[in-house]
């Protein structure tokens, strides 16, 4: 009975374990903030922008209403929306962001 115990306790803890390593967090979906001096390149966001396309692993600076961010585009995420990431204020409305894949990825796919 014992063994059965420690058995399952085993398999219990284990389990738990593959579940905290499974997580995915956001910044592995969208990528992660940036300093804006490490953009290849800058995006103004204005009246007339109706989405953004970046590359995957690309590093942009946004200007939108006199604030500027910065975002590396490291995430599995094909799509989002810009809000999710933008500080407070910064957009007055929703715009999606495509990311689109590198030449690296696509080699990897060749």
């Amino acid at each position: 009975m014992k063994r059965i115990i420690r058995t399952l306790a085993m398999l219990t803890l284990s389990a738990a374990s593959l579940t905290g390593i499974a997580k995915v967090t956001e910044a592995d979906m969208l990528g992660n903030a940036a300093q804006p001096s490490a953009a290849q390149r800058t995006i103004v966001i204005d009246n007339k922008t109706k989405w953004i396309t970046v590359e995957h692993d690309e590093v942009v600076r946004f200007l939108s209403n006199g604030q500027e961010f910065a975002w590396t585009f490291k995430g599995m995420s094909s799509s989002f929306d810009l809000n999710k990431i933008a500080p407070a204020g910064a957009l007055d409305r929703t715009l999606k962001v495509y990311v689109w894949p590198n030449a690296r990825d696509l080699a990897d796919k060749g």
